[in-house]
């Protein structure tokens, strides 16, 4: 294995991880029966978004690149932000953030994980 695919391997663990930690964080509130946004969600986002932008690039090694895959994981990625955003902005004021945002951030992420790994 040439050394940019190993590093192209360590680029999609990251982008595991971030997933993982926002997934993570929202299964925690879920189980603690809270109806909130915390900062570890916006952490994962962030690592994933990043992560994902990497690996998005070429990388000069033999993988075709699925630039429809991409562009539909960007648009749920910026729509799992803005709810994130709205959550967050709600929390801040005083307010709760409406059931509805929660789980629409828990079920896109988790839309997100599933096209990554059943699209080819």
């Amino acid at each position: 294995m040439e050394p940019l695919e190993v590093l192209r391997h360590i680029v999609v663990l990251v982008h595991l991880s971030g997933f993982a930690v926002l997934f993570g964080a929202w299964a925690v509130e879920v189980y603690n029966h809270r109806v909130q946004v915390t900062p570890l969600m916006n952490i994962g986002l962030a690592i994933a978004a990043v992560a994902g932008l990497i690996l998005a690039a070429p990388w000069g090694i033999s993988y075709e690149l699925n630039y429809a895959k991409i562009g539909v994981k960007l648009v749920i990625l910026l729509i799992i932000g803005a709810l994130l955003g709205v959550g967050m902005s709600r929390q801040r004021k005083g307010g709760k953030v409406a059931p509805a945002v929660f789980w629409s951030i828990g079920i896109l992420t988790l839309l997100n994980a599933a096209i990554a790994v059943i699209w080819r």
